[in-house]
C-alpha cells in the first residue's frame, strides 16, 4: 500500500473517531438536559449572561445595518428636498431602467466585475498558502516573526499604501519601475496604463491582507489532532502528503464560510482605494459601481438614482451570496445558513 492511500486511510479513521466521540457528548448532553426543547423564555433565563454579552452587538447593527435600510424606497422616488426623504413622488423602476440603458452599465459591469474576481480569488488562495506554509514552521521565534511581517501591512491605511504605489511605480525613478525595467517589463506611466490597473489593484489587496487574512486558517489548523501527524509521519507520509491528507481538509470548512462571506461582497470593490487609484488616463478601466454612485450621488445630487444603483449591487451581492452557501453546502457540507 502507497503511504498516499495509508495517510488517507488513517485521516478518514480518525475523522471517524472524533464524529463518534462528537456523537457521544451530544447524547450525554441530551441525556442531561432531556428532550424538551427549550423555549425562548428560558433560554434567555438560563444564558443570560450571554444575551447580555451580545446585546451592544446587536444594538450596533440595528442602528447602523438596519435602520438605514428605511431609505431604500428613495431608489422608488423623485428626491425632493422640501418633502423630506419619503415625500417625493413615486416614480417606480424608472431609475434602474436609467442605470440599465445608461451607455456606462456595460463598461461599469464589467470592470466591477474583472477587478472584484481577481481580487476575491487571489485574496482566497495566498492566505491559504501562506498559513499551510506558516504551518510547517517549527520554530516559535521565527514563526512569529513571520507572522509579525505578514501582518503589519494590514495596519497601513489605505491613503499612504495608494501614496506608496504612486512612489514606487513613478515614471523612470520609481524603485519597482526601475526592477521591472530590468527584467524586461517597460512602461510609460504604469499608473496611468488601463491594461495594469487590475494587477496592480489586487497585487497590492493581496500584499495588504494576506497575513491578516490568514490567522483564521492558522487558527484551523492549530486546532487539528497532533495524533493524526504522528500517525501519517509513522505511515510515511512526508510534509506535502501531510499538508494534502490533514491540513488542508481540516482547514476546508473554514475556507467554504470564508468564501461565503466574500461571495457577498464580490460587486463591492474597495471604494477608498480605487478612487485613489484613479486618474485621466486609466479611468476607462478603473471605473466602477461605487465610484459612479459617489459620483452621481454626492458630487452631482443625483440621490435617487444612486440609491437605485446602491440597491441593485445590493441585490447582486445577496444573489452570490445564496449561490455560493448552497454549492459550499455541497461541496464542504458547510454554510452560514
Amino acid at each position: 500500500m502507497s503511504a498516499d492511500a495509508q495517510a488517507s486511510r488513517n485521516s478518514e479513521r480518525a475523522k471517524k473517531q472524533a464524529r463518534k466521540e462528537k456523537a457521544k457528548r451530544a447524547a450525554e448532553l441530551q441525556k442531561q438536559y432531556g428532550h424538551r426543547k427549550l423555549g425562548f423564555a428560558q433560554t434567555f433565563q438560563r444564558y443570560w449572561q450571554l444575551w447580555a454579552m451580545a446585546l451592544p452587538a446587536v444594538i450596533f447593527v440595528a442602528i447602523f445595518n438596519y435602520a438605514p435600510m428605511y431609505g431604500i424606497q428613495l431608489a422608488f422616488r423623485e428626491f425632493d428636498f422640501t418633502k423630506g426623504l419619503t415625500g417625493g413622488d413615486w416614480v417606480g423602476f424608472k431609475y434602474f431602467k436609467q442605470f440599465f440603458d445608461s451607455p456606462l452599465f456595460g463598461t461599469l459591469m464589467i470592470n466591477t466585475v474583472r477587478i472584484s474576481l481577481w481580487t476575491l480569488v487571489m485574496g482566497f488562495i495566498f492566505p491559504i498558502i501562506l498559513a499551510l506554509l506558516i504551518n510547517q514552521i517549527h520554530s516559535s521565534k521565527v514563526k512569529g516573526f513571520v507572522q509579525t511581517i505578514t501582518y503589519l501591512p494590514h495596519f497601513i491605511s489605505t491613503v499612504v499604501v495608494v501614496s506608496m504605489i504612486n512612489l514606487f511605480l513613478k515614471p523612470d525613478v520609481g524603485v519597482l519601475t526601475r526592477i521591472l525595467g530590468t527584467v524586461g517589463v517597460h512602461s510609460d506611466n504604469f499608473m496611468g496604463d488601463p491594461n495594469l490597473f487590475t494587477a496592480i489593484y489586487w497585487i497590492s489587496e493581496v500584499w495588504q491582507h494576506v497575513g491578516w487574512n490568514s490567522i483564521i486558517y492558522l487558527a484551523a489548523l492549530s486546532s487539528v489532532d497532533t495524533a493524526l501527524y504522528e500517525a501519517a509521519k509513522i505511515d510515511g507520509a512526508g510534509r506535502l502528503q501531510l499538508i494534502r491528507y490533514v491540513d488542508i481538509p481540516a482547514i476546508l470548512p473554514t475556507c467554504g464560510v470564508l468564501l461565503i462571506l466574500n461571495m457577498g461582497g464580490v460587486l463591492n470593490v474597495g471604494f477608498e482605494k480605487v478612487f485613489l487609484m484613479q486618474n485621466t488616463l486609466n479611468i476607462n478601466a478603473s471605473e466602477v459601481i461605487s465610484t459612479y454612485t459617489y459620483k452621481i450621488g454626492l458630487l452631482q445630487s443625483q440621490f435617487s438614482y444612486s440609491t437605485a444603483i446602491g440597491l441593485f449591487n445590493m441585490l447582486i451581492n445577496f444573489a452570490f451570496l445564496i449561490i455560493a452557501n448552497q454549492v459550499s453546502r455541497k461541496v464542504s457540507n458547510s454554510g452560514i445558513f
